[in-house]
């Protein structure tokens, strides 16, 4: 009686993680090197998939966010200038920004009687060369509260 010859399949032999000769398992998949499922694969240089994350999460999903370093503190102060308050005010006479500082930027034609926390040099000279009036706001300093009680 000859011997029955039966040939073994490849497949079997390739359990258990194996990927039957084609690489990772991505590989064989349809649409390319997709990067994985989901949100896998969207980091700072995945072009395929910048279009569907801007979509979802708009344009600030990618770069740095949050504090900055100190050498780019934003500006603490409340300014105005000059040209905000001619648009702004132009209907009213007597103007009160108590919180703000008043920088020199632009013109004003009419005179307005301001009156704020702080002036610039060149405010002070445009609101007078225009025929209006300015006040200056002075804030209590410690030392004056403490000469006080020292009475």
């Amino acid at each position: 009686m000859p011997f029955k010859t039966h040939k073994r399949k490849k497949s079997g032999r390739m359990r258990g993680g194996s990927t039957h000769g084609h690489g990772a398992r991505k590989k064989w998949k349809k649409s390319g090197h997709h990067g994985g499922c989901g949100m896998a694969g969207s980091g700072k240089r995945a072009d395929h998939k910048k279009t569907l994350i801007n979509k979802l999460y708009g344009n600030s999903y990618f770069g740095k966010q949050g504090i900055t370093s100190r050498k780019t503190a934003k500006r603490k102060n409340n300014v105005m200038n000059l040209d905000d308050i001619q648009r702004k005010f132009s209907k009213q006479k007597e103007i009160e920004l108590k919180d703000f500082k008043i920088l020199g930027k632009g013109e004003i034609k009419k005179p307005f009687k301001i009156t704020a926390r702080e002036f610039s040099e060149s405010a002070k000279e445009k609101i007078k060369k225009a025929g209006g009036e300015f006040i200056e706001l002075k804030i209590n300093e410690k030392s004056n509260d403490s000469d006080d009680k020292e009475e």
